[in-house]
């Protein structure tokens, strides 16, 4: 008689049943899983929901003025949608967001996902090719490093409030490698003047979906002078409004850096970011600089160019920056070590 194999000594799979509420345990379970309802729509941050809900209108608008149906929406008529959006200028960050937003609509209607079709390869190599386009077009905005900042301060003449919001408005974002929304999402309440130093205070950005927040430090300095340049603006704006009673809840609240009119009047409202973009751009082109090659985000690269090229380690680069990888970082060190110690230093 012949043993067994291995193959026939092991065990024949169990298959158990599928689990599925009945009517009973849904009714007891109901405000648990409404809770749980609720948890699972705020692990999506808020501004995903919002831009979700703005990229389906745009995406169901497109759908409109062509004839098409919305949903279920075939992978091809996807990959046409995506390629006008590539067409008007966008992001492919912001197109691959776009498509997550139809799928997310599409399965909350129990329908697939347009990338999960059988046939979604043709939209897969769409994005891909989208990728592929915009980074060979990618031309990395000028940072607005220690040298450049200073010369961009020394346009900025006199003491009146706009001058004094600019000069604050520059030093921190460079100081704090912050992104331009970061800045002007700052109130007084993010604020903390220290003996050394300044720390700011942020809660949800783009790479802190959660919500943990970050405290950055931000030395006194002796060169760009960030504390004083904020100091100087913060005092100026509370002499201006040493009449107006607010409570402290409101006094937290108030932008930091607000909007100003065309006649140097003090708003109640933050500046956007599109005016910070266009403060860098004014005050590096009043320097000399190609007014067209800087940004909002100059100020943020600019710190992490200057760090780079002054030694900071990518760990103490990545304190301030809040990246959540050192990829990018590495690239700012290597920029700045390519010519240092040299392979060919010593023979060229």
């Amino acid at each position: 008689m012949q043993d067994p194999s291995p193959d026939e000594l092991k065990p024949e799979p169990v298959t158990l049943p599928a689990l599925a509420p009945d009517a009973a345990m849904l009714a007891v379970l109901h405000e648990d899983l409404e809770r749980a309802a609720a948890y699972k729509k705020a692990a999506r941050a808020a501004a995903t929901h919002r831009a979700y809900g703005s990229d389906w209108i745009i995406y169901t608008d497109w759908c409109r003025t062509r004839g098409l149906v919305a949903m279920p929406a075939h992978p091809e008529q996807i990959a046409a949608f995506v390629a006008n959006q590539a067409a008007s200028g966008l992001k492919p960050s912001t197109i691959e967001r776009r498509v997550a937003a139809i799928g997310h609509h599409h399965r909350t209607s129990n329908y697939p996902a347009p990338t999960a079709h059988p046939e979604a390869g043709g939209l897969r190599e769409a994005l891909a090719g989208i990728r592929n386009e915009k980074r060979a077009k990618k031309t990395r905005k000028e940072p607005a490093d220690a040298t450049a900042l200073r010369d961009m301060l020394a346009q900025i003449k006199g003491d009146g409030l706009r001058a004094r919001r600019d000069r604050a408005a520059l030093a921190i974002g460079m100081a704090a490698a912050l992104r331009r929304s970061e800045l002007v999402a700052l109130t007084l309440e993010n604020v903390g003047i220290l003996e050394h130093g300044i720390e700011l205070y942020l809660g949800a950005t783009k790479t802190d979906q959660a919500g943990e927040g970050a405290t950055i430090a931000i030395p006194e300095g002796t060169r760009l002078r960030p504390k004083a340049l904020l100091l100087e603006w913060i005092s100026a704006v509370r002499v201006l409004e040493a009449e107006v009673a607010r409570t402290p809840a409101e006094e937290a609240a108030v932008p930091l850096f607000r909007r100003l009119t065309r006649s140097d009047q003090l708003t109640g409202e933050p500046m956007s970011d599109k005016a910070v973009a266009r403060l860098v751009k004014r005050y590096a082109g009043a320097a000399g600089y190609d007014a067209a090659k800087f940004s909002g985000h100059s100020l943020r690269a600019g710190f992490l160019t200057e760090a780079a090229s002054q030694g900071a380690t990518i760990f103490k680069m990545q304190e301030v920056s809040r990246h959540k990888t050192v990829q990018v970082l590495s690239d700012y060190v290597r920029s700045a070590d390519r010519f240092r110690d040299h392979a060919g230093e010593r023979f060229l």
